[in-house]
């Protein structure tokens, strides 16, 4: 037995209006269609909600009994739809984020702040992993990605994109010198990383023509520790601006072959998995982040 909402509508609104007629008009039907919805509802609990005069309708017993669990459930539903529309107003609830260390750390926490101070009632949840995740082992509701996507069940929003420079520290420089061509670089330490290998190739011309794509001379898997070593004083390394602005800002890196460098750009998105209806405190923390960061680009 599958009772549907509008069937209880009709019975409530003939109950209250006194008759069908004057219910159809309230609920926009015709008085067929509300007097098929109130049939097809008797029959389906196999009972006599209503009696049917000549002058009135009269509720059975059993009517007036159905009648309170029917305006509790009318009213329950009401109470859930102003609950969802309150929340895409004013969003809440618990929002899992996931993203790259460095990602998290240089773009999304010195957002936090400004997001909270607006959406208080957001619980916020931050996992940091290297690689891509799966968004439902994880119960992650977005992640932030960079570089080319590969999943198409997935809804990306584009963020922005976030230029790669070769850099290195004074410190690093002052000992070993600064190579003077690309060429020049097998004879440094150079800072890259495990996998994928694509993200050792470099912004630069090879001795053929081709993307420079470097062997590290220490390796790691995480773009924050590469950027520690650099500081370090370790070797050169090749970053995306969105981790280095500050400390190229303030000459803790300094930018390498900036006359040779092409403007390679790694795509970042907001993604997460396809829905009908996004939730607010989805939508509302990636808006938070795209604004915030179309006000102050990575590459300034």
């Amino acid at each position: 037995m599958k009772t549907t909402l509008d069937e209880l509508q009709a019975f409530v609104a003939v109950v209250d209006m006194g008759s069908i007629t004057a219910a159809s008009e309230v609920l926009g039907l015709t008085i067929s269609a509300t007097s098929r919805s109130l049939g097809r509802l008797e029959e389906k609990l196999q009972t006599t909600l209503l009696r049917r005069t000549t002058r009135r309708l009269e509720l059975t017993e059993e009517g007036s009994t159905f009648l309170q669990h029917a305006r509790a459930i009318l009213a329950s539903v009401d109470e859930a739809e102003e609950q969802m529309a309150a929340r895409r107003l004013h969003p809440a609830g618990r929002l899992r984020v996931d993203a790259s260390t460095p990602f998290m750390l240089h773009v999304l926490v010195p957002l936090l702040d400004g997001f909270r101070t607006r959406y208080p009632k957001v619980e916020l949840e931050l996992n940091s992993n290297e690689g891509i995740v799966d968004l439902i082992e994880k119960r992650t509701d977005v992640a932030f990605r960079i570089g080319a996507l590969k999943d198409s069940t997935l809804h990306a929003r584009p963020v922005g994109t976030s230029r790669l420079r070769v850099l290195a520290s004074p410190a690093y420089l002052e000992r070993h010198g600064s190579p003077a061509d690309p060429g020049r670089l097998g004879h440094h330490t150079l800072l890259g990383f495990t996998q994928p290998e694509t993200l050792n190739d470099w912004p630069l011309r090879d001795a053929d023509g081709d993307i420079l794509r470097i062997r590290p001379t220490i390796a790691s898997s995480s773009g924050e520790t590469l950027r520690q070593m650099a500081l370090a004083g370790l070797g050169i390394v090749c970053l995306s601006d969105f981790m280095t602005g500050d400390d190229r800002r303030q000459a803790r890196l300094v930018p390498l072959f900036p006359g040779q460098t092409l403007d390679m750009r790694q795509a970042i998105n907001a993604v997460y998995y396809r829905n009908t209806a996004l939730a607010s405190r989805i939508t509302a923390f990636v808006d938070h982040v795209v604004d915030a960061l179309g006000k102050r680009p990575f590459d300034e």
